[in-house]
């Protein structure tokens, strides 16, 4: 019951995160102009490279070790403020890296500067610790404040393409102050921090190395996406695929927030060495997981064209193509999710975890290098979409050993056939009416009506599932 009470607590904190991009991007995106955007993820996909490099994995690492040690306050404690002391060390470096990076880049060094507010914000965060100890209720509300004082200050500051540094500053600013603000719950969570914790920061350096390294490959080949558009291409078409896998990866946080909720939960059963536990867990996962990912990628599909342009503007018709061509990676991703966060990282299989995404990495780099050029943020997309594909498949075949596929994923196909069914008639409503936010919200709504009356019809897993916890 846990589980699943954290499973909706952070679910309904996505959606939230959903609600306020559909709120604000059709507003940043007319006001910022495709240039303004251009800007904005170009640089911030940069600043994105120097976090990555000072986090060095420890948020993965720290919620798994805070996760093997909920019941020992002084152990935790211990784990805790040495793995802090390795942040503040780690991103200490980073951020020196960044400041010598200044002195060579060219461009708005002011724009920089504002988006590196997000390297300070990364310094002090600890939402890991609180992950590890399943305590969601506190990062909810701490995300829900800072999303609606961003939201609030976008609409109260932000109204010409001159407001870009407004933009930034809020966006990074209210990171910031939603990461401080966790520290004050510290007091009670853990004991004060001895000197002679300080003095152990080594047994944790290589531990979250292992996990630095699959964080770096993959975050390296989502990245480089935007990076290699902006090189090869133009900063404008970094903001087309920018755009589209934002609509795509805010999707997805709604199948995401499970794995956010498993992880701990199956490294603590691990630690247990509760082996059928961590089966039923990742049977339940997957259920729910595919069960939403499914709809989700062909409601995207169905959608897509007619959506981009009335959401983005008509400056942005293109991203309705993209979105399309991306929609799929959403199955790759919630099967990466699962066997990836849920299952290697807890059970610390890291090696074939790094060996995915490094493998993935280098597909990534090779592929765009030929694709970009020919088809620009149409190849971009669709590559992709098949180093997720080969990323999941490496790491199910790594494991299959360890699952009964067949018993795992039976009754798959009763969500893609109710989804297709769905996609159909969704596609068939939007193509006939004039898109507003009436008539989508009533779209979205019948699309869920369709989707659930097929499952019910076809009794899936999901289906079974839902029923089963009413009756608790």
């Amino acid at each position: 019951m846990k589980t699943l009470k954290n499973y909706f607590l952070n679910s309904s904190y996505q959606l939230l995160v959903i609600i306020i991009p559909v709120i604000t991007i059709p507003y940043i995106s007319r006001v910022l102009g495709k240039t303004g955007i251009g800007i904005n993820t170009f640089t911030y996909t940069v600043v994105q490279y120097f976090i990555l490099i000072g986090s060095l994995g420890i948020a993965l690492y720290g919620n798994r070790e805070i996760a093997y040690h909920q019941k020992d306050k002084s152990t935790r404690s211990q784990v805790f403020w040495e793995i802090v002391f390795l942040r503040f060390c780690s991103m200490g470096l980073a951020i020196l890296a960044f400041i010598i990076f200044l002195f060579f880049v060219g461009g708005d060094i002011k724009i920089y500067l504002l988006q590196s507010i997000a390297l300070l914000a990364a310094v002090f965060d600890i939402s890991w610790y609180f992950m590890g100890m399943e305590n969601f209720q506190r990062t909810v509300i701490r995300n829900f404040l800072v999303q609606m004082i961003s939201l609030f200050s976008i609409f109260t500051f932000v109204h010409t393409s001159e407001d870009l540094w407004i933009y930034i500053l809020i966006v990074t600013g209210s990171t910031f102050l939603g990461n401080i603000s966790l520290w004050l719950y510290l007091p009670s969570e853990v004991f004060r921090p001895r000197l002679s914790y300080f003095k152990n920061i080594n047994n944790h350096f290589m531990a979250t190395l292992a996990l630095f390294f699959p964080q770096i490959a993959v975050s390296i080949y989502l990245l480089l996406n935007k990076l290699m558009l902006g090189i090869l291409d133009s900063t404008n078409a970094a903001g087309f695929f920018a755009q589209s896998d934002s609509i795509i990866r805010i999707s997805f946080t709604i199948v995401t927030s499970l794995s956010t909720v498993m992880m701990p939960k199956i490294s603590a059963l691990f630690i247990e060495n509760d082996i059928k536990g961590i089966h039923k867990q990742l049977k339940l996962s997957i259920t729910i997981m595919l069960g939403l990912a499914f709809p989700l990628a062909f409601g995207i599909l169905a959608v897509s064209q007619k959506f981009a342009p009335w959401f983005f503007g008509s400056q942005f018709a293109e991203v309705g193509i993209l979105m399309a061509l991306e929609s799929p990676i959403i199955i790759f991703l919630s099967m990466g999710s699962l066997f990836g966060t849920q299952y290697l990282i807890p059970t610390k299989r890291t090696k074939i975890l790094s060996f995915s995404y490094i493998y993935g990495a280098i597909i990534n780099l090779v592929a765009n290098f030929i694709a970009i050029p020919l088809y620009g943020a149409k190849g971009a997309i669709t590559v992709a979409v098949l180093t997720e594909g080969i990323v999941t498949i490496y790491q199910m075949y790594h494991v299959r050993k360890e699952f009964d596929y067949r018993n795992m994923f039976q009754g798959t196909w009763k969500y893609l056939v109710s989804a297709m069914i769905m996609c159909v008639i969704v596609y068939g409503i939007i193509q006939s009416v004039r898109l507003n936010i009436i008539t989508l919200t009533g779209i979205v709504v019948v699309g869920i009506l369709i989707y659930s009356f097929g499952n019910i019809i076809l009794k899936s897993r999901l289906y079974e599932e839902v029923k089963a916890f009413r009756k608790k």
